[in-house]
């Protein structure tokens, strides 16, 4: 159970932080990078479910629980050690990729196939899911990044490959199902 007394803790005023084995870092190195990416996102789902209707919502809240797994996981760097812990880490598991999978599978079987590329946008919500699939798009590209240099959990990276797709059947969905979707014209404005 994670109990908060105290917001502040001064801990981080030199411009460091502490990595969930306890490991002390600077705030800018790209693990905390990454999972700041995740936590960002999450915001960003959260501004996305204002605009959603129940079994949309339902689907960004799982989102954003397991995008808070995500993080837990990502803070967590020694992968290796797990079972010497009281606690072993929360990490992703392939069971989470199978269910976006699954939603986006179920999502895509009611549209028609695309025939152009599409442009961010359409309704408030589409607009706002798009927004959360480039900003998945680049915490893929940082866990990627870090998983040259740390070991990262390969169903993390994952489930970011998955999301940012997921995020994109949606925002087709919250279109009309793809019927006020907002086509590219190629050099329209030349």
């Amino acid at each position: 159970m994670v109990v908060l007394n105290k917001i502040y803790t001064r801990t981080g005023d030199k411009g460091e932080t502490a990595l969930g084995n306890g490991t002390r870092v600077a705030k800018h190195s790209l693990r905390v990078t990454t999972y700041g990416t995740s936590d960002e996102l999450n915001s960003f789902v959260g501004v996305a479910r204002l605009h959603a209707a129940d079994g949309m919502a339902e689907a960004l809240a799982r989102i954003q629980n397991d995008l808070f797994d995500l993080g837990a996981d990502m803070c967590t760097p020694d992968m290796d050690k797990d079972s010497t812990r009281e606690y072993p880490p929360l990490r992703m598991v392939a069971e989470q990729v199978a269910r976006l999978e699954a939603e986006i599978d179920a999502m895509n079987g009611d549209l028609e196939p695309l025939r152009s590329f599409i442009l961010p946008g359409g309704s408030a919500l589409a607009a706002q899911l798009h927004v959360c699939r480039t900003v998945a798009r680049r915490a893929e590209r940082l866990a990627v990044e870090l998983a040259t240099v740390e070991p990262v959990n390969p169903d993390a990276v994952r489930y970011l490959n998955r999301l940012s797709d997921w995020f994109f059947v949606a925002a087709r969905i919250a279109n009309d199902n793809g019927k006020t979707d907002v086509l590219w014209v190629p050099g329209a404005n030349r």
